[in-house]
């Protein structure tokens, strides 16, 4: 990432990261401007986050239809109903953690995966020690060390706190690159990161109604593409980054367009 005083803000000035921006908003306002939104409002995000926990859930190997999340009540029985109910009860988590992302974002990331883990083991909660081993399958970068992992992570956290003229979205697909690429936790980094977009793109003001989840769009572009797409965030280039970027922005116009359908639905009496 670059050295100047707002790096984020560099990044959005990255060729072609605008259009993106710009593409996204015109995607985030057709959704909060359906007539649907202003007596329903409540009802899309709640279809929302339902979506977003069976998209983030997919990219971490338990790709379950939508009517079988609805239908589901038991969720430690199996490795992919574990993971289903961790995306579950981090979506919802994620929303009584909004208030303090701004002011404390590592104690909001050590709580993501304190509920994502759902164990009292020691290991949870908190970034990963020398030598404790990750169980994140599905991402096969190299893996930095715990001590790059906790000067990165202050980083981050030092940017968060200190604000940015950047936009949401560059501001959220950063947070989610930084975290997979980092791995901080011995497990469920993904679902992790996937929750941290989703309380950058809320506290931004971008969805503040959660009705735009971007794991949707992430999840409907397919694992082979995100994991790609993580590469080039990790590459650190300004090509790499404005790819990532990009890819982010594409998520949440994919999960306006979701729950732009989910309206039409509602207004039609089917939902």
């Amino acid at each position: 990432m670059s050295t100047t005083a707002d790096p984020l803000a560099a990044l959005g000035a990255l060729p072609g990261v605008a259009e993106s921006v710009e593409s996204v908003r015109k995607a985030v306002d057709r959704v909060y401007g359906h007539r649907i939104m202003r007596r329903r409002s409540n009802a899309v995000t709640s279809e929302a986050a339902l979506r977003a926990a069976r998209g983030s859930a997919a990219l971490s190997g338990a790709d379950w239809a939508l009517e079988e999340v609805r239908r589901r009540t038991d969720f430690g029985t199996d490795d992919e109903a574990r993971v289903m109910g961790a995306a579950l009860r981090l979506t919802a988590e994620a929303g009584q953690l909004l208030s303090i992302w701004r002011q404390s974002p590592l104690r909001v990331l050590a709580r993501l995966h304190l509920v994502a883990a759902a164990s009292d083991e020691s290991r949870v909660g908190r970034p990963r020690q020398a030598g404790e081993a990750v169980d994140e399958p599905l991402i096969e970068l190299p893996l930095p060390d715990a001590r790059e992992v906790s000067g990165r992570l202050d980083g981050l956290a030092d940017l968060i706190i200190a604000g940015s003229s950047a936009p949401a979205l560059v501001t959220a697909a950063v947070v989610h690159g930084e975290l997979l690429a980092l791995r901080p936790f011995t497990s469920h980094n993904g679902l992790v990161a996937r929750a941290a977009e989703r309380i950058v793109l809320i506290c931004s003001g971008l969805d503040p109604k959660a009705v735009c989840p971007a794991e949707v769009g992430h999840a409907e572009q397919g694992r082979a593409e995100y994991l790609a797409a993580l590469e080039g965030y990790v590459s650190g280039t300004p090509e790499g980054m404005a790819a990532w970027i990009a890819h982010c922005g594409r998520a949440v116009e994919f999960g306006a367009r979701e729950s732009t359908a989910v309206c039409e639905a509602l207004q039609r009496g089917a939902a």
